[in-house]
C-alpha cells in the first residue's frame, strides 16, 4: 500500500515546465479577454428586450417595434 501511495505522489509532484512566454503573449491574452467582454456586451445589447422580459415575466412577443416610415407604401400601393 505504501508503494502505491509513493507512486501516486511521485506522479503528482510538479515538474519544471521549461517554457518561455514572450511579452506578446500577455498582449494576446488581454486582447482575447477584451474581445470576450465585447462579444458578451453585443449579445446583451442585441437581445436586451428578451432578457428584460425574462426578469419581468412578460412574453417578448408582446412587444412590437415601431413602424418604419414608408413601410405601407411598399406593401401594396
Amino acid at each position: 500500500m505504501r508503494l502505491v501511495i509513493l507512486i501516486v505522489l511521485a506522479c503528482l509532484a510538479p515538474r519544471p515546465a521549461l517554457a518561455y512566454l514572450d511579452p506578446s503573449t500577455g498582449s494576446m491574452i488581454i486582447s482575447a479577454i477584451v474581445g470576450l467582454f465585447a462579444s458578451v456586451a453585443l449579445a446583451v445589447k442585441t437581445y436586451w428586450y428578451r432578457i428584460k422580459s425574462l426578469f419581468r415575466g412578460k412574453s417578448a412577443s408582446g412587444q412590437t417595434p415601431p413602424d418604419e416610415p414608408g413601410e405601407q407604401d411598399s406593401q401594396g400601393q
